[in-house]
């Protein structure tokens, strides 16, 4: 009985201090929205105007796609309807190769030989880590709900060969953000020929896709940041949210990267000399979104076809789609490129790509956002495991200037009055 009088004076205990925490939290956040005047909000609207405007411009351009959809509008006309979006493509690419390789120059010459290494191999081992685990949970989901049961007979193929003219090559020449990400989408919106074959197959297809991503980028990576920092990786997160929507829009996270660096630099604090030696290599080689997209649309085009995949396939497919997604390059609809060395692994028809492609420009910009998160998170946690070395960085470069200033000391003048003096006293003692 006094057993149980304590166990239960405990929990109410732990059950009133619970109470307390949340009614003064509360008291607070009212206090707080008391608080706000008309300038904090100008404030706050002025300091995320570019996220919002990145938001708007992502609904707006779903919403102008469908809405242009019954016009049947020719191919040359979504394709001079979606130059906007093209010229933002281009200029982002366009500063990609000279920000990757000044961002890899100064990060390594802000640190010691020692620092980097170090670095260099948490970074490497934090993304295959999380590359193998993306890759795991895309061959089980995929193997759980086996999107590809029934044939491809009724599934749809679509592919083209484009034909570039002197117009595609003057529109190239006049290379804009949010407007660009509007006409990006909702060009491809209207870009898409029927609708209708998004489903059966298909659409169980990309729910499945849709599944795994969620898995990886709102559970699996965020509890591995608050593992390894013991930090919340949502206000983390929070700080990253106008990259994530850049990266929708962009459906590339080379193109992403000057973004990235703006919002871990900029709103969460992240080291520059972390961001700029991490960041590059993990928009080159961590594509964990793209790792579980390319295992996961394997085992569909198998399930499509009836053929049946022993373990010893199935380990095939996760090391080469691990293999592959790092070999992608961080532009829009990679995957489709390197998957071919996927299915060819384990003798699947590449031929069959074809019946993913319909839905593949709405998949690469979520697994591109995935990947992009991925390199977020990492650099934050490659900053929490460096931190000694950094801080010891900061010790000795501290001292360096200190040793410089002493050296740099002017000299000092003798006064006329000690000069005077000195004779003086000469005089006087002879």
């Amino acid at each position: 009985m006094t057993k149980s009088n304590g166990e239960e004076h405990r929990l109410g205990g732990r059950m009133e201090r619970f109470q307390q925490g949340v009614r003064k939290r509360t008291l607070l956040a009212k206090k707080k929205v008391q608080s706000i005047t008309k300038e904090d909000v100008k404030s706050y609207l002025f300091r995320n105007a570019f996220v919002l405007l990145t938001v708007t411009a992502v609904i707006v351009g779903t919403i102008l796609g469908f809405a242009l959809r019954p016009y049947k509008m020719s191919y040359r006309e979504v394709k001079y309807f979606s130059f906007p979006g093209e010229l933002l493509m281009r200029m982002l690419q366009m500063l990609v190769l000279p920000l990757i390789v000044s961002s890899l120059v100064t990060g390594m010459a802000a640190l010691d030989s020692k620092a980097s290494g170090k670095m260099g191999m948490r970074a490497v081992v934090y993304y295959m880590t999380t590359t193998i685990i993306a890759v795991v949970i895309g061959i089980i989901i995929v193997i759980i709900i086996h999107p590809g049961k029934g044939s491809k007979e009724n599934m749809h193929r679509e592919g083209k060969i484009v034909q570039v003219t002197a117009a595609d090559a003057f529109l190239d020449l006049i290379r804009y953000a949010p407007l660009g990400i509007l006409f990006l989408i909702a060009g491809k919106i209207v870009e898409m020929e029927d609708m209708g074959v998004i489903g059966g197959q298909l659409a169980m297809y990309t729910i499945t896709v849709i599944i795994g991503l969620l898995i990886h980028a709102v559970i699996v990576l965020p509890l591995l940041y608050f593992l390894v920092t013991r930090k919340n990786p949502w206000v983390f997160i929070g700080g990253l949210l106008q990259a994530l929507i850049t990266a929708v829009g962009t459906s590339s996270s080379s193109a992403t990267l000057p973004i990235t660096f703006k919002c871990l630099e900029e709103n969460n604090g992240v080291d520059k000399r972390v961001t700029r030696f991490v960041l590059p290599v993990g928009a080159t080689i961590n594509m964990d979104g793209t790792a579980l997209y390319e295992a996961l649309a394997a085992i569909f085009i198998a399930q499509v076809n009836n053929f049946e995949l022993n373990f010893g396939q199935i380990i095939t497919i996760s090391i080469t789609a691990t293999a592959a997604s790092i070999g992608a390059a961080g532009i829009p609809q990679a995957g489709l490129v390197t998957m071919v060395i996927v299915l060819t692994s384990v003798g699947l028809p590449t031929d069959d790509i074809t019946l993913i492609i319909a839905v593949d420009w709405f998949l690469d910009r979520l697994r591109t956002t995935t990947n992009v998160l991925g390199d977020s998170l990492g650099a934050g946690i490659v900053e929490h495991l460096s931190r000694h070395e950094l801080k010891n960085r900061d010790t000795e470069m501290g001292n360096s200037v200190i040793e410089e200033n002493e050296m740099k000391k002017p000299y000092q003048l003798i006064s006329q009055e000690n000069e005077t003096e000195k004779p003086i006293d000469s005089e006087t003692k002879m």
